[in-house]
């Protein structure tokens, strides 16, 4: 494993802690060991749901390295199966991935969150987007900032590094919640906990509909689930699970969870 992740499986949560002094930044070498971190827990069973932070109290992750961008790492080489921080591109990730942002959330470590499937801050974080004071324009938050906010306030932070407290970004609904610091990560594992309660084919099954009806209309949507065209949403369909829920409300228990 990377020196700079620590990885903990805790029950059925992966817990990954992001540590490289001084600011969390992350470059090609070790986004690529993310990836492979993620694509470990895509694939194994057990697993169901990733929560992502960083060390200490004050880099959640300072983004791109920059010393490794003025050696010559190009900003459209490999970063691994996930793209940059090892999940954002990985479209094969049905599972939830919670980040717990510690700290500051800068550059790209700020456009990593924008697909997370949940953002849990601490009350001391900060999150903006400094590409185009270095000469650079960021990718992600540029694809999708104009469409989940309007679009002067998706350009104040695109083109001028305006900074967001953990409060602001509550308020623009780039994230869940705002915790005490102390409490992040218990927040966050209180979250994962939550979702294990749900069917896992469920999960997957809502993570492929969110991905393949992206930019598709109402209508269209009903189409394709109509005619059957999403593996994970047909597997759920077929499982023993999608009655188990109803079982168990009708006995009075917990469902117990099959995945099949």
């Amino acid at each position: 494993m990377n020196e700079y992740l620590h990885v903990t499986r805790n029950g059925q949560v992966l817990e990954i802690v992001l540590d490289r002094p001084k600011g969390n930044a992350i470059d090609a070498k070790l986004s690529r060991e993310m990836g492979k971190v993620f694509a470990e827990f895509r694939d194994d069973p057990e697993m169901r749901v990733a929560i992502l932070t960083g060390a200490g109290e004050k880099f959640f992750c300072g983004g791109w390295d920059l010393n490794a961008v003025a050696e010559g790492e190009e900003y459209t080489g490999d970063f691994g199966e996930g793209g940059f921080g090892g999940f954002p591109e990985m479209d094969s990730l049905l599972k939830p991935v919670i980040c717990a942002v510690n700290g500051y959330a800068l550059g790209a470590g700020f456009e990593m969150l924008l697909r997370a499937d949940f953002v849990l801050a601490s009350d001391n974080a900060q999150f903006w987007l400094p590409e185009a004071q270095v000469g650079v324009a960021p990718d992600i938050a540029t694809f999708l900032l104009p469409k989940m906010m309007s679009r002067v306030q998706a350009m104040e932070l695109l083109l001028t590094g305006k900074r967001l407290t953990a409060q602001d970004a509550a308020d623009l609904g780039l994230i869940n919640s705002v915790v005490p610091q102390a409490q992040l990560m218990d927040e966050a594992r209180q979250l994962a906990q939550r979702i294990l309660k749900s069917a896992p084919l469920s999960v997957a099954a809502i993570k492929e509909v969110v991905r393949e009806t992206e930019k598709l209309s109402f209508n269209e949507s009903y189409r394709e689930l109509r005619a059957g065209t999403w593996p994970e949403f047909r597997k759920m369909l077929a499982s023993s699970d999608a009655t188990e829920g109803a079982k168990a409300f009708q006995e009075g228990r917990e469902p117990e969870w099959q995945g099949a």
